[in-house]
Parts: C-alpha cells; structure tokens; sequence
C-alpha cells in the first residue's frame, strides 16, 4: 500500500500539470522550458538511479539487455500507437489530430499515456524491495517530469478539441494506474532473484529513457530558445543533487 501510495503521489502531477494546461494560456516557450527541465531531471534518474542501480544489482549484462529490451517494446507499442493518432501526444501546438481528422486517435493517446507512465510507477514500487524504503529521488524525478508532460499534453487536446471531461478523466485514470502499477510493481517482483529484478529495472529505464526522446524532447525544443539547454542541465544537476543528498 506505501509503493501504491507513492506511485500515486508521483501519477496525481500529471493531473497538476493537465489542470493548468487546460485552464492557463501558458507561453509555448515557458512550456518548451518546463519540459526541457522535466526531460533533464528524468535523464538523470535514469543514469544515477535506475541503471546504476541495476548494474549494482545485477551486472553488466542484464543491465544491458533489460535497457535494450525495454526501448526495443517501448518503441514497438509506440510506432503502432502512432499509426492511430498518438504521435504527438504530449505536444501542446495543433500537432494532435482530432477525433474528426483521426477516428480512434483519441482512444490511442489514452493507451500512450498508460504507455508512458507504466514504466515510471513499477520502479517506484520496485525501489522499496532494496532497502525498505522508497526511492525519494525517483518520486521527485518522476513527479516534477509528470507536471510539463500532463500540461503539455493537455494543452495540446485542448486545441485538438478534446473536451475538459475526456481531459480530466484521462489524467485522473492515469495518476490511479500509476499507484496500481507501483503496487503491482512491488507485490510480484518480492522475492525476485537480483539478477532478475536489475533486468527488470533496467527495462522499464530503457523504456523511460526511449519516452524522453521520443515525446519530451521533440516539444521542450519545438519552441527552443537559447536558455533551454541551460535549463535542460539544471534539471539534470537537480536530480543529480537529490540522489547524493
């Protein structure tokens, strides 16, 4: 129930961001900015976190084909999620297609959404198997990386014409599946052997880090101005610090 809870802490910053993408007319360069920021702190979970972690746990190779297997599936969902309106998910301009232009596409873009933030709410839930107690950093990483990714998002359905209900529900469904997920995460992989669950947690960072390129950056640099590489590395070092903290 705590690996459930903090994945849900972590989800619910998807409904955060949602909420002032719909309501507030936010600045395409303030939202390039906070993605760029989102993208760095999740860049430097992944690194110092989650492979690290793995590697400690289980060696090199099931670091190595666990982060390969998880972007290899992650990319296989994604291209087929593509192919039915989901491409642009998390991008906040008149790149999402509507449900006139795309029949489906709405459908699609809930179950990329669940695609996404799956990966995030296991290895939540999987960090207390190794100490008994969660991973803080991953919670903050994932929680100030869902903000931009629910605004972004939400900003984008709203001019797609997507209505606030579809909106609000979506993310609320996603914040509940991240405490599920987390919790699910931990209740099937106690008593997993090391070399199993480095593989399992170096999936879902090879997931996670195929997410970055594939949805966060293509919009924190849409929009990108001079400061935004800056702000990129900031939210690295922000992450970075919380792990050595």
């Amino acid at each position: 129930m705590q690996a459930g809870g903090w994945g849900l802490l972590a989800g619910s910053a998807l409904l955060i961001g949602a909420a002032v993408g719909w309501f507030a007319r936010v600045p395409q360069r303030l939202i390039a900015s906070i993605m760029a920021f989102g993208a760095g702190v999740l860049l430097s979970a992944v690194s110092f976190e989650l492979i690290a972690e793995a590697h400690e746990q289980g060696g090199m190779l099931p670091t190595v084909l666990g982060a390969t297997g998880g972007a290899v599936v992650y990319t296989l969902a994604n291209v087929t999620l593509a192919r039915h309106g989901a491409r642009h998910r998390k991008r906040s301009g008149d790149q999402q297609p509507s449900e006139g232009d795309k029949p489906g596409s709405g459908s699609a873009i809930a179950v990329g959404a669940l695609l996404d933030g799956v990966p995030e709410s296991v290895v939540i839930g999987a960090s207390l198997l190794t100490g008994g107690a969660v991973s803080l950093v991953t919670v903050v990483a994932v929680f100030l990386s869902n903000v931009p990714e629910g605004l972004s998002s939400a900003a984008g359905m709203r001019q797609a014409g997507r209505s606030r209900r579809y909106v609000f529900l979506l993310w609320t469904g996603i914040a509940l599946v991240s405490g599920v997920a987390a919790l699910v995460g931990n209740t099937l992989l106690g008593g997993t052997p090391p070399e199993v669950l480095a593989a399992i947690t170096a999936l879902a960072a090879g997931a996670i880090l195929a997410m970055i390129t594939d949805t966060m950056v293509p919009e924190a640099f849409e929009n990108a101005h001079l400061l935004v590489g800056l702000i990129t590395v900031a939210g690295f070092l922000t992450a970075f610090a919380l792990s050595h903290a």
